[in-house]
């Protein structure tokens, strides 16, 4: 790294593996994949195990119960281990009462109702959330050893339908005391859009510290040889209370304080690597519980907090998996980040 520079080694820059899950063939087939990832990280034989029983528990789930059930696999990360993670996300019928569903035993359905508990008793990690017919997004993570504590920031992105790779990208880093997001969005989409969305990452994680204006000029000029990307990136200034944001194109970014209006952000016209007019930070209040959602323009701003009640409280991932899920369009590439204070 240069200068200090320190990416957080998380799986953000994981973008996974989608599946749509809607019978028990595809649900079979969620369970091998993600056996494999652990097999190639080594996790021990339990974990393995406890991976494959929450696997087959989330994805059966979806095959009995759910509509238009996905599934995403991945990588997380930290400084020492790497674990596998699982986000499940339908869009009905949703659950009233999380908590009692927890339960063994107790279900909406007719069923035997031990899913859910199951889950959560494998998982390292578990958070879910759900509305009554809008759906369920579940998160979960198994590491070979004790789940390191959430991260403040998470992500997800999911390709143009059709396409096997996806060109827009998220990363998150901590440079010299610096704790910076990015969402890129490569122009296009396919393979020379994900290549771009890659050499955006590669660039933010290696450029050394400075503020977000100064990040954009590098990555402006580290995109040159690429078809470009509009990209925002963010800092957090959690002893200022205060966000510090720099974009070039449509790269949407608002931030979300509970009993507040949304605020939006700016991002000036542009293309990275091709076309910009001037490159400006811009400073906004961020005060404790505020939340930063940022996303690319393959999601749409129909998207309002008030509709998920207790959402807000909730993990990044899962914050972002439920506006994918209803905000994002299969028309086109997507990405949604959500960073907290700290």
């Amino acid at each position: 790294m240069n200068g200090g520079a320190v990416s957080l080694p998380d799986g953000l820059l994981d973008g996974g593996t989608w599946f749509r899950v809607e019978e028990a063939g595809s649900a079979s087939g969620v369970r091998r994949a993600a056996e494999r990832l652990a097999t190639e990280l080594a996790l021990p034989a339990k974990r393995l195990a406890d991976l494959s029983i929450l696997v087959a528990e989330a994805a059966g789930n979806l095959v009995k119960h759910a509509e238009q059930g996905v599934m995403l696999v991945r990588t997380v990360r930290d400084a020492t281990n790497a674990g596998v993670e699982v986000i499940a996300v339908d869009s009905g019928p949703g659950m009233a009462d999380v908590a009692r569903s927890a339960f063994d035993g107790h279900s909406t359905t007719g069923t035997l109702g031990i899913g859910l508990g199951a889950i959560l008793r494998q998982a390292s990690w578990a958070d879910l959330h759900s509305v009554p017919g809008k759906g369920t997004v579940l998160a979960a993570q198994v590491w070979p050893t004790t789940a390191p504590a959430p991260h403040l920031a998470g992500g997800i992105t999911r390709p143009l339908a059709g396409e096997q790779v996806s060109g827009d990208g998220i990363a998150v880093r901590i440079a010299d005391g610096r704790r910076q997001v990015l969402v890129v969005d490569g122009l296009g989409h396919g393979p020379l859009a994900a290549a771009a969305a890659h050499e955006a990452v590669r660039v933010f994680t290696n450029t050394a510290p400075a503020p977000p204006a100064t990040v954009v000029e590098a990555l402006h000029s580290g995109l040159s040889h690429t078809r470009g990307a509009a990209l925002a990136v963010a800092e957090i200034d959690d002893a200022a209370d205060v966000l510090h944001y720099a974009g070039l194109g449509n790269i949407a970014g608002s931030i979300h304080t509970t009993g507040s209006p949304r605020r939006g952000l700016v991002s000036l016209p542009g293309i990275a690597g091709h076309q910009r007019r001037q490159i400006r930070a811009y400073d906004y209040p961020f005060p404790p519980g505020a939340m930063l959602l940022m996303h690319s323009d393959g999601v749409v701003d129909r998207w309002r907090p008030d509709d998920y009640p207790g959402l807000l409280t909730h993990s990044p991932q899962v914050i972002a998996a439920t506006v994918l899920r209803d905000a994002g369009t299969r028309r086109d590439d997507a990405g949604v980040l959500v960073a907290r204070h700290g």
